[in-house]
């Protein structure tokens, strides 16, 4: 039974079990191993040196792997999203979602160090980054209906901040048991590779080992009349006038249009400033690997921490401050010629990075329709990714053509600001009461 079901019974609203928002939480722990292992460190350095032809070609193709899926992502999240609303449970199409992440990353496991496996690898990649995404938008609209409004923060905070922690997690047990073992544990053919195709292996068994208590627990809506199709087609059709009315939800528009902005800085910094680290202070890989976790581990923090601001302050002030330092200790950083200080405000950046993440999820589930939150929730994830490859390449192109990496990434810093200015805009409690 749900928060609406009882709502309906008796007049007052109840929320979710302490249980029942821990294993919410618990989500977030298990699917960041996606993100943080596949992704970002282990299978994609895999790629590029082992498996692609070149470390070049093998960059190129990743990078089109991305875009391809950033772009699926972007098409199909607002369109289920409004046709679950049309259904009413969230949590058959966070399971569907979820195994197919799941799914896809376990088969990265058959992906050998040859060429021929590139494609392979490709596809398995951005089917589990659909799955990943997609699973990812039905999740957060279960959040305000799991606890009242001046909890929601809290709870976006604090599964911001597990999920920074269990990727991590993920990624350190991985490199330790298989990735960087010597001799290999298990017999596991090094000359093969073996040792670091497992880690797909164990990524894709601790998401299913930690995904199982939302399922549970986590309470969801009860299954509405309308058959598939019809919820296709009623689905789509409130969409489109979604759409077609933006002006009366005017104020939500505006904070989609500053998340995109945002968003797209923060993921273009996280995609590049690897390559920024090792150009401008020499690191090596490694020097890379451990920089990742401890600004994975800062930005888990700040989510956490930053919690509470969010439901003193507000969402939209969090988010705000937040940018405002990215902005500055981001100028900063650009600055520095000392490789301990880019570390040193390097951790300072994530600090800052988790709060605007989880902020920005509490603010939209503070802004949604009841009755079209995951309509609202898969616009969210659209306005998350739809530009993101765009940004990066413009950064890139401008590295290349000014023949320059400060100047390159100093182009990361209109994106907070920009995305600030627009945010300025957003009235939240009209944008509520809309």
């Amino acid at each position: 039974m749900t928060v609406l079901d009882r709502e309906a019974m008796d007049g007052a609203p109840h929320y979710a079990s302490k249980r029942a928002l821990a294993a919410w939480c618990l989500y977030d722990w298990a699917n960041s191993a996606f993100p943080t292992v596949v992704i970002t460190f282990v299978f994609a350095a895999y790629f590029t040196e082992k498996v692609a032809a070149n470390h070049d070609t093998g960059t190129f193709l990743w990078s089109i792997g991305q875009a391809v899926s950033a772009f699926t992502i972007a098409v199909l999240s607002p369109c289920l999203g409004a046709i679950a609303d049309r259904r009413g449970r969230r949590k058959p199409w966070i399971l569907a979602f979820s195994l197919l992440c799941i799914a896809a990353t376990a088969g990265l496991w058959f992906v050998r160090p040859d060429p021929s496996f590139a494609f392979m690898a490709l596809v398995l990649v951005v089917f589990g980054n659909i799955g990943f995404e997609l699973g990812i938008t039905f999740y957060n609209s279960l959040l305000p209906e799991l606890v009242p409004e001046d909890w929601i923060g809290r709870l976006s905070g604090w599964a911001g901040g597990l999920g920074y922690g269990g990727g991590v997690a993920c990624l350190v047990l991985s490199l330790l048991i298989f990735a960087r073992a010597d001799p290999p544990p298990f017999g596991l053919d090094a000359a093969d590779e073996e040792h670091v195709r497992a880690v797909a292996l164990f990524a894709a068994a601790w998401m299913l080992i930690f995904i199982w208590p939302l399922f549970v627990f986590v309470p969801d809506r009860p299954r509405r009349g309308p058959s598939i199709a019809t919820a296709v087609r009623e689905g789509l059709a409130t969409l489109w006038q979604t759409l077609l009315r933006v002006r009366e939800y005017r104020d939500i528009a505006r904070f989609l249009l500053a998340n995109m902005i945002y968003i797209d800085g923060l993921n273009t910094l996280f995609g590049l400033g690897g390559i920024y680290a090792a150009g401008q202070f020499g690191m090596d890989f490694w020097e890379q690997l451990q920089f990742g976790i401890l600004l994975n581990i800062s930005a888990g923090l700040g989510a956490a921490s930053f919690a509470w601001l969010d439901d003193y302050l507000g969402a939209k002030p969090t988010i705000l401050i937040s940018l405002g330092a990215l902005i500055v200790l981001g100028a900063a950083l650009l600055l520095v010629r000392d490789k301990d200080w880019f570390y040193a405000l390097g951790i300072l950046i994530g600090i800052f990075m988790g709060p605007t993440q989880a902020a920005s999820r509490s603010l939209m589930a503070r802004l949604a329709p009841p009755d079209m939150r995951a309509e609202f929730f898969g616009l969210f994830a659209f306005s998350g990714r739809i530009t993101s490859p765009l940004a990066t390449l413009l950064v890139g192109s401008v590295i290349v053509l000014a023949a320059s990496q400060r100047v390159g990434m100093a182009m990361i810093l209109p994106f907070f600001i920009v995305g600030a200015i627009i945010l300025m805009t957003v009235d939240v409690r009209r944008g509520a009461r809309r």
